[in-house]
């Protein structure tokens, strides 16, 4: 404020020195409405007739530079001049540099001596940050997901947007303001992927060519296999089904499972052969005739026959002795 105060003081004085002047003098074109970035500058200029003394310019309210024809009266660094002629008209530039949000307001040109003034509008615009939960993801190939972004501290908000660099099969996306905050958006993306590749948040400023954007990389994964043991815990109960059901049920409750058909085969009774049964005929028949003729007498046998049995089991030789 004290060297707003100095700048007029200064102005004053000069124009003290200055013969007076005709009210002829005025504003052929004042400044136009202009939109600038925090921290960036701001441009406006405002024409008048030949023969002005001062030109000043104001900011809501504020003188912060003064012009002569001479040299400028310049208060603050953050406020300069420049100045042209073009058709006999003078016009006089003044230059906000490192634009602050405060700024934004009502910017004047006047003329000392004259009703005549031109003004404009200063707009403040500030671009903020892109913020993304990770700069890259790994997703399933052909599963949808969803990626999101978020747009903090810009005024106004921007518009947000999104470029897929990566082959997709469906993609889609809205963005919405948060509610408890009126300088961040938060832009969400669905997508299924197909491929490795990018997609990248845009940020377009309104008003202004300003322009940010955050790429977040995509690894994309087939989908996970089963494993060995989750597909044995699934098809156990098949598994088990299936062995009931193929499974003949030749066992009884009271089987002896020692048995062998072998044995049974062995304790079946075991026929005589022709042989034996021929030979006890024939000792039947010397038996009968010797009883038969007292006169004779029955010789003793010098030995016994022995007949070899050939029983049914495998491999089982029997001696038999006949009396």
């Amino acid at each position: 404020m004290e060297g707003s105060w100095r700048g007029i003081l200064a102005a004053l004085v000069v124009v003290a020195g200055l013969p007076a002047s005709g009210s002829s003098n005025q504003i052929i074109e004042g400044p136009r409405n202009t939109t600038a970035l925090v921290g960036g500058e701001a441009h406006f200029n405002c024409t008048v007739s030949q023969g002005w003394r001062l030109i000043m310019w104001a900011l809501n309210g504020t003188v912060v530079l003064s012009v002569t024809p001479k040299e400028p009266i310049i208060t603050s660094d953050r406020f300069t001049s420049a100045s042209y002629e073009e058709g006999g008209d003078f016009i006089s530039e003044m230059i906000i540099h490192d634009v602050k949000f405060s700024d934004a307001g009502r910017v004047k040109c006047s003329l000392q001596n004259s009703d005549s003034e031109g003004s404009a509008f200063l707009s403040v615009q500030v671009v903020g940050k892109l913020l993304t939960p990770s700069d890259s993801l790994v997703v399933t190939e052909d599963e949808p997901c969803n990626v999101t972004c978020r747009a903090v501290g810009w005024t106004p908000l921007p518009d947000l947007s999104w470029e897929i660099g990566a082959p997709v099969s469906h993609w889609s996306y809205h963005s919405v303001p948060e509610p408890d905050d009126p300088q961040s958006a938060l832009s969400l993306l669905a997508l299924t992927p197909q491929g490795n590749g990018t997609v990248t948040c845009v940020a377009n400023m309104k008003g202004l060519q300003a322009r940010d954007s955050l790429t977040i990389n995509l690894t994309v994964v087939p989908p996970a296999l089963e494993s060995s043991y989750q597909s044995e815990v699934r098809n156990s109960p098949n598994v088990k089904a299936n062995k009931e059901t193929l499974e003949p049920k030749f066992r009884g409750g009271n089987e002896n499972y020692g048995y062998s058909l072998d044995e049974q085969k062995t304790k079946q009774p075991a026929s005589l052969p022709r042989e034996l049964h021929d030979a006890s005929v024939l000792q039947r028949q010397r038996s009968g005739q010797a009883q038969q003729g007292p006169d004779h007498q029955q010789p003793a046998p010098t030995s016994r026959p022995q007949v070899t049995l050939f029983m049914a089991g495998p491999k089982q030789v029997r001696n038999v002795t006949l009396v």
